[in-house]
């Protein structure tokens, strides 16, 4: 009989958002009259940018144009793509990055994941805690790690804990690890990095001989003018750094699936045999092999957030949603609890109240005011006592989801 990878065996909970949808669900069944306000999963509700639409039906009608027609793409992503990318993102920021550094795919989450198939078994690895869960399982299913203990910690990684304490922003670790996940704007806790901290990273990395993966998903959302928006905007970062970036929360991207990763052709990890390798050409043969390319079509809707009109959109829609944010940071602080986030982010932290545990605030939320959320233990141990709720939503939703709650909630 064929064998199993048994690393997955060892994800013994269900993926967070699989089981927040099933507790949603069987509440919903019990309950059918429930006006039920979802605002747990970080998924966008807004149309796409009319540039972006229009872009992508002319491209359906270059499909049907036997002169325009493309079939298979560069596995890297279009040229013209990734040119206005490397202008707009990078180049227009002070960062030395040129287009053929960066790869066009179908979502950050597959690439932060994928990206491990470059590296060896052995790296030390240090997530921050509380922390995107995509980065813990993948490394999980690789076999990276050991079993978990009771608090779901993976023995084999270095946890990083991210609390009120250090203004949710990582310690730098005292002991030497090799592969490093950073993710700011920060999901969940909606904390931003400054310059300095970014630059002690990148210090540490590159006497370490460390790689930093630098997750910019929500970068977009930054509207503080100190707060930097690549980690390539810090000196050295070329040389210790891998960005991945997304299409999916500044255009609405999520069900039409547009991302990147920036991979700094300088940038170099060593072989058994001791040898200085180039990530570059790995992450390149990688994709070459395992990957088609995002379609034609879904890259001219990407390239036009880069137009004029592109521009205004999708900054309108991230000031919409950061109005959101807003509204659900002050709404909640009103009801005396703490809160956290949602100012360079689309995401607000909140302890949650009386010491209830992360699942039981989610249940008495679902329960009494029909408000979905994400409880916090969902992203580590570390996360535990607080709460994230998500600013995408419509602002009927955002207004009528914080109304329930303050009037269940204020004191």
């Amino acid at each position: 009989m064929a064998t199993i990878n048994d690393n997955y065996l060892k994800l013994k909970a269900g993926y967070l958002f699989p089981e927040i949808a099933r507790r949603v669900n069987a509440f919903a069944e019990a309950n059918p009259a429930a006006k039920i306000i979802r605002l747990g999963i970080g998924d966008v509700t807004e149309p796409l940018p009319e540039a972006c639409r229009a872009a992508m039906i002319q491209a359906v009608e270059d499909m049907g144009d036997r002169s325009a027609f493309r079939g298979y793409g560069p596995e890297q992503g279009y040229a013209w793509l990734r040119e206005k990318i490397a202008q707009f993102d990078f180049q227009a920021r002070g960062c030395e990055i040129s287009a053929d550094e960066i790869f066009i795919s179908d979502g950050s989450k597959c690439d932060t994941g994928n990206i491990l198939d470059i590296f060896g078994d052995n790296n030390t690895i240090a997530v921050t805690d509380p922390v995107y869960p995509v980065y813990v399982d993948t490394n999980v299913m690789a076999g990276h790690t050991g079993a978990a203990n009771d608090k779901g910690e993976f023995e084999g990684l270095v946890y990083l804990p991210v609390t009120a304490e250090n203004n949710f922003t990582a310690e730098i670790p005292t002991q030497k690890v090799d592969l490093i996940y950073l993710c700011f704007p920060n999901n969940p806790t909606g904390a931003t990095a400054s310059r300095e901290h970014l630059q002690a990273w990148v210090d540490y990395a590159k006497a370490h001989g460390s790689i930093i993966f630098f997750d910019a998903a929500y970068e977009a959302f930054i509207t503080d003018p100190t707060i930097p928006h690549s980690i390539y905007e810090i000196p050295g970062a070329k040389d210790c750094a891998i960005e991945f970036r997304s299409f999916s929360k500044n255009a609405g991207f999520t069900g039409t699936r547009c991302a990147l990763t920036v991979v700094p052709k300088n940038l170099k990890a060593k072989a058994a045999d001791g040898s200085d390798v180039e990530l570059w050409k790995l992450w390149n043969r990688r994709q070459s092999t395992k990957f088609n390319g995002v379609s034609y079509i879904v890259q001219r809707g990407a390239e036009a957030v880069y137009s004029e009109a592109g521009q205004a959109q999708t900054k309108a829609l991230v000031s919409f949603y950061l109005e959101n944010a807003k509204i659900v940071r002050e709404q909640l602080t009103a009801a005396g609890l703490a809160v956290y986030g949602g100012v360079n982010a689309p995401y607000v932290w909140v302890q949650t109240p009386n010491n209830l545990s992360s699942w039981d605030f989610f249940d008495k939320l679902l329960q009494t005011c029909n408000v979905v959320g994400t409880p916090g233990s969902g992203f580590g141990a570390a996360g535990e006592g607080y709460f994230r709720i998500s600013a995408f939503n419509s602002r009927e939703n955002v207004e009528e989801a914080m109304k329930r709650i303050t009037e269940k909630f204020k004191a």
